[in-house]
């Protein structure tokens, strides 16, 4: 017979896989959408007054959303990164969750840069997503110093 214990770990496994999933679709939709709207630059950082009213106003758009994505999928996996610590899973378990997690934010975090890449030369100071980058490195960090744990640490 099957431990609970391992059971319990067993679906919540699948269910931040399938989870991880999805937001990579969503990531990815909206990196498409990103650079399609700057599909009109030839070199970075550009000049964004060289580009039309409709191209600005798409560029805006589809900033507005990566950057809305990247603080909300910070938020969810601050979250997420925390609540593992507290289940009942054995260290391992733990670390094979973490790994997952540390594996999607690796894929989003290329697709995140495009903020910081892909950027008029003359962008106003961005407050919120200066946040943002410094809580997903925390968050990051956090996952990674669960997988290595405290004896990784010290050895």
């Amino acid at each position: 017979m099957t431990d609970p214990n391992t059971a319990a770990f067993d679906k919540a496994r699948t269910g931040l896989w399938t989870s991880l999933q999805k937001h990579l679709t969503a990531v990815y939709g909206a990196e498409k959408t990103f650079l399609a709207a700057t599909a009109f630059v030839e070199a970075f950082p550009f000049a964004l007054h060289a580009a039309s009213e409709e191209q600005q106003a798409k560029y805006a758009v589809a900033r507005s959303g990566l950057r809305d994505l990247y603080t909300d999928e910070t938020a969810q996996l601050d979250t997420l990164v925390k609540a593992i610590r507290t289940k009942g899973y054995s260290e391992d378990q733990k670390k094979q969750l973490y790994l997952l997690i540390l594996g999607y934010m690796d894929i989003a975090a290329s697709v995140f840069e495009l903020l910081i890449t892909h950027v008029p030369s003359k962008q106003p100071e961005d407050e919120e997503l200066a946040a943002t980058v410094a809580k997903f490195e925390r968050v990051r960090k956090f996952a990674r110093l669960n997988v290595k744990g405290i004896s990784g640490l010290l050895g």
